[in-house]
């Protein structure tokens, strides 16, 4: 790895030296369990720091998540066409720490890249590599996609997160905190404050910290404490000054204090100076210990198990049910341990042995440990270290006139569609819901609600309506992943108030997005309905690329309504007048319309397919745009993460062109376009297993013509051959681009300038 050192000043191997002469025997050796407690020290470090070779081939960039089953259809393609899921992800979050190398990007924003590939990769191995470890250790040989086991992937993944981790950490040390000191902010250790500093620091900690820490030492009497999952910890030795033995004991670096501590006293000071609050903490423990020696002193941290299994039983209460999975789910068993480079050897052995980790699953970590603290210094207020303020644009549909005028009034004229961040969604989408809940005229609002906001307006107005005496239905997802616990107290407001919440259908998560608003007026009833990619969440809407529409069309109307008695009640329905539903039909409804796009090459006609989505994994559609290919069909694809689907391979995918962009927004939105059918189509699901088989998504064709324009619009901007992105190759490298020296366009700020969301 760049910026890493083979040889110690003493001649000695280090970490990466050992990592690569042992790789050949490691990958020769089977995985074993947690060894006993006698292991000896010596060739626990040298596990830990060489991991084990992959048994495929690793690439210089990325890495990916969970792997799949293969074609359901017989076919004559190779059987090594598609990228590993898991080492495709950690690809994508290679791109991430990619944006926060790259000189050209504004300082803060550079570190907040880092802490969001931080952020990224815990949760990667509380719910991907955990996933795998639980398959591994069960005995389930189900092979992924490409070939690989269980176990083979989770050499693979052990590989090359060390690679990542180093290069994470040395962008920090070696760029990012050196620059951020020459805008006089610094993260500074004990060892380099004044004595003035020090004092009042020492008074912080003994008001403010001091209290809130429970030493806890381990011995006969007091056995090993639990180490909950991402909590930073302190691993100490202690020795009886008066002829006593070493002792260890644990201390957890408080969550509710602030990780970076502030030196300056003076906040409007122009230098904004931090300590880590677990420096702050090794400097007193002489405190915390008292009449005791500390020996040493090193920080870890543990990530465990967090992917919920909820039995679902038609007989319980889900909501009871996930209570008590969410209880169960900070003492998941362990999946990775984080540790400081200078731990030593008995002390690392102690935590391997005392937390039943195996060594394959350490990673050791230069400089400081989880840097997802970093969105703490991104959080100053230095306008010039951080991309330009915008302001999303009111849609010109929306626009203030001197009547203004309402979003059914405006419906009525026709389909109006937002496109996130730089559309308002406050001015738009939740305008349309607290409008229809202020509305007399209204008498019913349905809606999905997947994520939201803690401070949700959404939740505010269907409160509102409900206590209006409107009828009001609410599918509230229990099951988003880490959303859990916020959706249980959305779900509890919600039934108090008087809206009718339901949790969906047995086995299956609502992921999809839509609101329906049926309205009384004169003596008909009408339909209004949104349809989008992202959730109903006016704080990510900032930060997350999306489209959606807004329709009075009588055909969706018809069809989310539907849709939400099948939510809510016993319908039983899988076709639909102008939507695509998964489980049933959006996998279906997309390779039916590849192969009519094949159909039309063949016969000598226009065709052609885009697709714009954050992952691409599923083996049938996959398969089918390569058929596509080989028929001829140009196939452009932007996907934003992991891509199982290898392009530019003679005879099976040289039509096919794969790119990524990165940037300031999280693209997420999903369209697609087949251009011999002359169809475009925006919807909540990815190309993934999960979405089409697990999920109730949701797809809708954008028949508008002026509405089809727009999303023509952002995949030319997308697709434009001077947009900055990485474009995936064939051998699985993802290759910088433009690469010729020419001119270079920003997708992202090219649509905020068309949106006039830069003033």
């Amino acid at each position: 790895m760049r910026g890493v050192s083979t040889e110690n000043s003493d001649g000695k191997a280090t970490p990466s030296r050992r990592r690569a002469r042992d790789v050949k025997a490691e990958a020769a050796t089977p995985r074993k369990q947690p060894r006993a407690a006698t292991r000896r020290v010596s060739t626990t470090r040298a596990k830990v720091e060489r991991g084990a070779a992959a048994a495929a081939p690793l690439r210089g960039v990325p890495s990916a998540p969970p792997a799949v089953t293969s074609s359901v259809l017989p076919t004559d393609l190779p059987d090594d066409r598609y990228f590993n899921r898991e080492l495709s992800w950690l690809d994508f979050n290679s791109r991430v720490l990619a944006l926060a190398e790259d000189s050209s990007q504004p300082l803060l924003e550079r570190a907040k890249f880092l802490a969001i590939f931080a952020s990224n990769l815990d949760e990667f191995y509380m719910v991907r590599v955990a996933g795998l470890k639980r398959r591994a250790e069960t005995g389930l040989t189900v092979r992924s996609a490409d070939g690989l086991t269980p176990l083979e992937q989770l050499v693979a993944i052990s590989k090359r997160s060390q690679e990542l981790v180093e290069q994470h950490a040395r962008a920090f040390l070696d760029h990012i905190r050196p620059g951020l000191e020459e805008h006089r902010i610094s993260i500074v250790t004990w060892g380099d404050l004044t004595d003035y500093d020090r004092l009042r620091l020492s008074n912080y900690f003994s008001e403010q910290v001091f209290p809130v820490l429970t030493p806890l030492a381990v011995d006969p009497a007091h056995p090993f404490p639990y180490i909950s999952g991402l909590s930073l910890n302190l691993a100490v030795t202690v020795r009886d000054p008066e002829g006593g033995g070493e002792r260890f004991a644990r201390v957890k670096v408080p969550d509710n204090v602030p990780r970076l501590v502030r030196v300056e006293a003076d906040r409007s000071s122009s230098s904004a100076t931090f300590l880590p609050l677990e420096e702050l903490i090794a400097a007193h423990l002489g405190e915390l210990f008292t009449g005791m020696e500390v020996i040493e002193c090193h920080a870890f941290r543990v990530t465990r198990n967090a992917d919920l299994e909820v039995e679902e039983d038609r007989d319980e209460d889900l909501l009871q049910a996930l209570e008590r999975e969410l209880a169960r789910r900070r003492f998941g068993p362990p999946v990775r341990l984080e540790v400081a480079d200078d731990m030593t050897e008995h002390m690392l052995e102690l935590l391997l042995r005392e937390m039943d980790v195996d060594p394959h699953d350490v990673v050791t970590v230069p400089g400081l440990l989880d840097l997802s603290c970093l969105w703490q210094l991104y959080g100053i207020d230095r306008k010039t270290l951080k991309d330009p303020a915008f302001v999303p644009a009111t849609h010109p549909a929306f626009g203030e006139r001197e009547t203004p005028k309402s979003v059914f009034a405006t419906l009525r004229e026709g389909d109006v569609l937002v496109h996130h961040p730089y559309d308002s969604f406050s001015t738009s989408v939740q305008r349309f819901i607290e409008q229809a809940a202020a509305d007399p005229h209204v008498l019913a609002i349905k809606q999905t609600l997947y994520r939201t906001s803690g401070d949700s307006p959404i939740v505010d107005a269907l409160i509102d309506a409900a206590e209006a005496g409107k009828q009001v239905v609410a599918l509230v997802e229990l099951k988003a992943r880490f959303d859990e616990q916020a959706n249980i107290k959305w779900a509890r407001a919600l039934e108090k108030a008087g809206v009718h919440v339901v949790y969906g259908l047995v086995g299956l998560k609502t992921h999809c997005k839509t609101s329906l608003v049926v309205r009384q007026e004169g003596s008909t009833i009408r339909r209004y309905c949104h349809i989008g990619t992202g959730n109903y969440n006016p704080k990510t809407a900032r930060l997350y690329e999306d489209v959606g529409i807004l329709t009075a069309e009588p055909t969706i109307g018809a069809d989310l309504t539907d849709l939400f008695n099948v939510l809510t009640g016993y319908a039983r329905q899988d076709e639909y007048r102008s939507l695509l539903v998964a489980p049933y039909g959006v996998r279906k409804g997309i390779v039916d319309r590849i192969n009519l796009e094949i159909e039309r090459a063949q016969s000598g006609e226009v065709s052609g397919v885009r697709i714009k989505v954050n992952s691409l994994v599923d083996e049938q559609v996959i398969d089918a745009l390569y058929r596509a290919s080989q028929a001829g069909v140009p196939v452009d694809v932007v996907v934003r993460g992991i891509c199982g689907l290898k392009p530019g391979v003679k005879g099976m995918s040289e039509n096919i062109r794969v790119r990524s962009i990165l940037g300031r927004f999280l693209e997420h939105s999903r369209i697609f376009h087949f251009a011999g059918c002359d169809e475009y189509w925006i919807g909540s699901a990815d190309m993934m297993h999960r979405n089409l088989d697990r999920r109730v998504e949701v797809a809708v064709r954008v028949i508008n013509p002026r509405l089809a324009a727009q999303l023509a619009d952002v995949f030319t901007s997308a697709l434009d051959p001077q947009t900055r992105c990485w474009v995936l190759r064939a051998d699985g490298e993802w290759e910088a681009s433009p690469s010729d020296g020419s001119s270079v366009r920003d997708h992202q700020m090219e649509l905020l300038h068309r949106h006039g969301a830069l003033g």
